[in-house]
């Protein structure tokens, strides 16, 4: 039975992969029809596949914005995934912690609420008086944007565990460590990876517009200056990048949640 579910497994695999190629491929000729074959979309307004193409030798091989593509990409990664990282060390035990403790519930629950409801872009004015207009202030609107939705998941999935299984852990003298270790981190696992997918879409959202402001680097900077210099094909260039590097970070998670849950990869 084993051997056919994996065999299903893998058959599914492979046909979410041709249909995403074919949705690709099909998305690629729709754009090459609508701007090139037909001209029914004005370049003014979205670029055609040869001016993308331009645009992506000029920021690689020129660069754009004070910088190549790639310089771009890495400074952008590398702020989601400091502020991201910073997020999962705070947001997921204080999470944890509150949905394991009523006490620790009524103590933080009601400050939390009151963040909670405040955009994360809201907190930019504020990070800019504290940490100036350096790469600190957006890590650190990227970590509020991050940890919002690592809490509430990391306290859900505690609260999603049957009582039974705690209890028949401690009547059979489950220390707490092994408790934590043993039932708590497994059990609230599957939401807290719920969280962790949440979160990094949030980053990358709170990213992109924290380097519309004072940044000199980052793909949310390219974004910046090819509006203001009214080049469709470069914008382009810069949300596909976001989407690239989305994506990588996405399948790197999906790595981390197989590798940490292999019972439901099995």
């Amino acid at each position: 039975m084993a051997s056919g579910f994996g065999g299903e497994s893998r058959n599914g695999a492979r046909m979410r992969a041709t249909v995403g190629v074919a949705t690709f491929v099909a998305l690629a000729v729709l754009w090459y029809w609508a701007t090139v074959a037909t001209q029914a979309i004005s370049p003014a307004y979205f670029p055609n596949p040869a001016e993308v193409f331009s645009a992506v030798r000029q920021i690689s091989v020129d660069g754009y914005a004070d910088s190549r593509l790639l310089g771009h990409f890495l400074h952008s990664c590398r702020l989601v995934l400091f502020g991201f990282a910073a997020a999962v060390m705070v947001g997921v035990p204080l999470g944890m912690l509150m949905g394991w403790s009523r006490r620790a519930e009524a103590l933080l629950n009601p400050t939390f609420l009151l963040l909670r409801p405040i955009p994360p872009l809201a907190w930019i004015p504020l990070a800019i008086v504290w940490l100036g207009l350096g790469d600190a202030a957006k890590v650190l609107v990227i970590w509020f944007a991050a940890f919002v939705p690592a809490v509430i998941n990391s306290y859900a999935g505690v609260r999603s565990i049957e009582p039974y299984l705690i209890e028949a852990a401690r009547s059979l003298g489950a220390p707490r460590g092994m408790l934590v270790r043993e039932v708590l981190v497994p059990g609230a696992l599957p939401l807290i990876f719920t969280g962790l997918r949440l979160s990094l879409q949030a980053c990358w959202t709170t990213l992109v517009a924290g380097e519309l402001i004072g940044a000199i680097a980052g793909l949310g900077h390219v974004l910046y200056q090819a509006g203001l210099d009214l080049y469709p094909a470069m914008i382009v260039v810069g949300m596909a990048s976001v989407a690239v590097a989305g994506v990588l970070m996405t399948w790197a998670l999906e790595w981390l949640e197989a590798y940490s849950m292999p019972w439901r990869s099995a």
